[in-house]
Formats: C-alpha cells, structure tokens, sequence
C-alpha cells in the first residue's frame, strides 16, 4: 500500500521517527537535524535532499515546540532576540574560519575533532554539575520578581556575568538583570562554534543561557526553540528554492512531531531540573560517541561504522526519550497521589 507514491511502512516509519524526535526537541531545545540527516543519509536520500528536508522539518517542530513554551511562560523574546543578533555575527565569522581551513585541506580533521571534544566535554560538564547537585543549576520555576529566592545556585561563571553592570542593562524572566553587551558576548561566541562546526548549535546555546547568561533551565530551552524557528526557517526556505525539500518525508515527520514536541515541552515543567540536565549531559555523551565511531569508520574506510553510529544515536535518542516520558509520568502520579483527600478520620 503507497500513499503519495511512499509505501504505508515507511509513512509509518518516519511518524515514529518524529513522535522519537519531537519529545527530545521540546524537552531540550536541541535541533533534530542532528538525527534526521544522518539517518537519512543512510537511507540513501542525497545528500542536498536529507540536509534540507532535516531544515525543514527543525523549522515545524520548532515552531510546535515553541508555542507550548510560550504557553508555559517560558520564552523570553528579549532574550532571543538578542541572541539572534550575536548568533548571527558569530555564525559569519566561523565560516570564514571553516572556508580557511578548508582551503588549507585541514577542515575535515580539524572539524570533527572539535566536535566530539565540545559535544563530549559539554555533556561530562553537564551531567557533573547535575550530579554534583549544587552549585550547579539554577532554579526551575519561573520566577517574574527582579530578585531570585535561590541565588546561590546560580552558577559562577553566570554570576560573573552578571556583575558586569555595563548599560544598557536588560530585565530577563526569572528575575534576571545583565547587561545587554554581556548577552551579546555570549551568543557570538556560541555562533563562532556554531558556524565553524556546521551545525545548528542548539546543544551549544542552551547550557551556555543557563550557565552563562543564568536563566532558569525551561526558559533556556523554550528561548533556543524560539532561535531555532529562525535559523531553521532560513535554510529551510533557501533548500527549498532549488528543490531539495522531499515533503514525502517532512510531512509525516511533522505529523509525529507535533505531538512528540508538545509532550516533551509540558515535561519540562514536570520533571526536575537536575533531571533535564542529566538527560541532556548523557545525550551529549552518547553523541559524542557516536560522531568519533563514525569518523573513525571514516579514517579506516570501514562503512559499517557509519551504520554503527547512526545505531548508537537513534538507540541513544530513544533511551532518552523514554526517560524524559518515564520521568514525567513518575511526576504526575507524585502529584496525584499528593492531592487526594484523606478519608481517615
């Protein structure tokens, strides 16, 4: 049975990818290009065609993604805003030191080594902090005062930051003030790696908006989807011109999606922010891992490698996101639990 000339099983396939993928995009804030270009690729889709299709399919989910944070409370459109600016600069400038070391015939080696050693060196910073407990994090409500209950555990390099009272100041949620040139600092560096690595730099921006900038942790995520809305609709548009978008693969991609998106976005206000960030920490992890299987496979021409890695993150992504739904269920039964009425006497 084919439907719009794709079989039954593979419409299938691909909303179940989404629905995987849609609760990991909404509950961290990360890009899903990550996981749906490769994959993709291995399927034997070209390559212009599964990197414009994976655009396009981070721009539905994002903007689902993003009106259950706003629902929530939990974008700052000041904050993104700001972030996009200096994103934006940053991102120009890593190209054109990637196109350098492409010219020199070192951009290969050079870029998948700074990859697994940020995604791998973010992910053990990460999940240390969360374990560590502490220190760490940063409160998980949404706090509209100008004064946060909990400012000890607001981590140092975000107190740092803070205190550099150079006008214009800004009024972010969860009664954060900082200066606007501070954020700006923040984003172009986070865009520089973004732009030199070649990708969406959603698992970049996210810890650096609460652990440099000091906002709590679903309103990091919410305000990177909202950036993402952005970045993902540009390419997704200039893809699309030259007719690289295969809508026989985004459209049940979405269909999955904007449930997965949903859920994982209302988990964030479920599950404890330790939590959020241990998930995220192993997801970087297991990332890392499978990005160095793969560019080892790729230095020793050994194909299966490639398949190997694709294995590790799809299997790392399903783990993941089968906590996250564990987690939140846990929690609603928690709170269930706590509000039924005694009826000893």
């Amino acid at each position: 049975m084919e439907l719009f000339g794709v079989s039954a099983a593979l419409l299938a396939m691909f909303a179940g990818f989404g629905l995987l993928i849609g609760i990991l995009f909404g509950f961290f804030g990360m890009g899903g290009s990550f996981l749906v270009t490769p994959a993709l690729l291995v399927m034997g889709y070209e390559p212009n065609v599964a990197v414009g299709s994976g655009l396009a399919f981070v721009f539905g989910t994002s903007v689902i993604a993003t009106l259950k944070h706003r629902d929530l409370g939990q974008v700052d459109y000041k904050l993104g805003v700001s972030m996009i600016i200096g994103t934006t600069l940053g991102i120009e400038v890593g190209k054109i030191g990637l196109e350098y070391l492409q010219h020199i015939g070192l951009a290969d080696s050079v870029v998948s080594v700074a990859y697994v050693v940020l995604l791998g060196g973010i992910g053990a910073f990460v999940t240390r902090e969360a374990l560590r407990g502490g220190g760490g994090g940063i409160s998980h409500d949404v706090d509209e005062s100008n004064e946060s209950d909990d400012e000890h555990d607001i981590p140092d390099i975000a107190k740092k930051i803070q205190s550099y009272h150079v006008p214009p100041m800004i009024s972010l949620r969860g009664g954060i003030t900082v200066s606007l040139w501070m954020v700006l600092i923040v984003a172009f560096f986070t865009g520089l790696l973004s732009g030199f690595l070649g990708v969406g730099g959603g698992f970049i921006r996210m810890p650096a908006l609460f652990y440099a900038i000091g906002v709590p942790v679903p309103v990091a995520v919410g305000t990177d989807l909202f950036e993402i809305v952005f970045s993902g609709g540009i390419g997704s548009f200039l893809y699309a011109q030259s007719g690289a978008v295969d809508l026989s693969i985004v459209a049940p991609l979405l269909a999955g999606s904007a449930l997965g998106a949903r859920l994982g976005a209302a988990a964030t206000s479920l599950v404890d922010e330790e939590g959020i960030k241990v998930y995220f920490g192993v997801m970087l992890l297991l990332g890392a891992f499978a990005v160095a299987i793969r560019q080892v496979g790729n230095y020793l021409g050994i194909d299966v490698l490639n398949t190997v890695s694709l294995v590790v993150i799809v299997g790392a992504a399903l783990l993941v996101a089968g906590a996250v739904v564990l987690s939140s269920i846990r929690e609603l039964r928690a709170d269930s639990e706590g509000t039924v009425p005694s009826t000893a006497d």
